[in-house]
């Protein structure tokens, strides 16, 4: 009797190979907290697999680093991201150069990444947190060294964008390969530079629907969603009403 059973093809694998490190091998144990109905709406844009870029506007106090360091946590637990990757000026004017301070890059960088460790200590056991530091899964990378980078399956989170130039965001924002996720994170109040500033120019021309469809998300919190202390919200609105 003749078999008619076609003997299986082996399929060829024909997708574009991206060089990514290798994903974390343990879980960690993310702690949760209550969260505010616009906050649950900053973590549905966030967690969404088509936002590769989100511009996060906001004043002090609104969870804006929280948030961010939450999904990116999230992600390398997912597998989805291999490490996090904290970028934030060095000095008051991310103009200027780090040779001020003594030593390498990392330790000229210790001082400023200091709100990283503030929301790692919040969402993680020491253990994760130290574990992660040995692995090199979290660096920061002042922001004269981002040419020439090019992200793969990071989480890139930019803390006090709005003291960053047009030029400086452009750099950031080309670093982008695949799978990553960039936070992009700016108070315009606080600017050290002042006209200098291209975080408010930059956020308006990807606050868009061709942007959007293009995986570049526009989130802008207000006074109202202050949740660091009902002080902070009273000195914000206060400010914002003196002439």
């Amino acid at each position: 009797m003749k078999n008619n059973k076609k003997k299986n093809k082996e399929v060829k694998d024909n997708s574009p190979f991206i060089p990514q490190r290798g994903k974390i091998n343990d879980s960690l144990n993310i702690y949760k907290r209550e969260l505010t109905d616009t906050q649950k709406k900053f973590l549905s844009v966030a967690f969404d697999k088509n936002t590769k870029i989100m511009f996060v506007s906001g004043p002090a106090g609104t969870s804006k680093t929280y948030l961010s360091v939450f999904v990116a946590l999230n992600m390398l637990n997912d597998r989805r991201v291999s490490d996090l990757i904290y970028i934030r000026s060095a000095v008051e004017s991310s103009e200027s150069k780090l040779g001020f301070l003594p030593g390498e890059a990392d330790e000229k960088m210790a001082p400023y990444i200091q709100p990283l460790l503030d929301k790692l200590i919040e969402l993680l056991p020491k253990s994760d947190i130290d574990k992660l530091m040995k692995d090199d899964r979290i660096t920061a990378v002042p922001v004269g060294f981002l040419r020439g980078l090019n992200w793969n399956a990071k989480a890139i989170i930019t803390d006090e964008a709005q003291n960053m130039t047009s030029k400086e965001l452009l750099t950031l924002i080309t670093r982008m390969g695949e799978f990553s996720k960039l936070f992009i994170l700016g108070d315009p109040e606080q600017s050290d530079i002042n006209q200098k500033s291209g975080f408010t120019k930059t956020l308006s021309i990807f606050d868009d629907e061709e942007s959007k469809q293009n995986g570049i998300q526009v989130f802008k919190f207000t006074e109202d969603d202050i949740v660091r202390s009902g002080l902070v919200q009273f000195i914000i609105r206060k400010l914002k009403k003196t002439p």
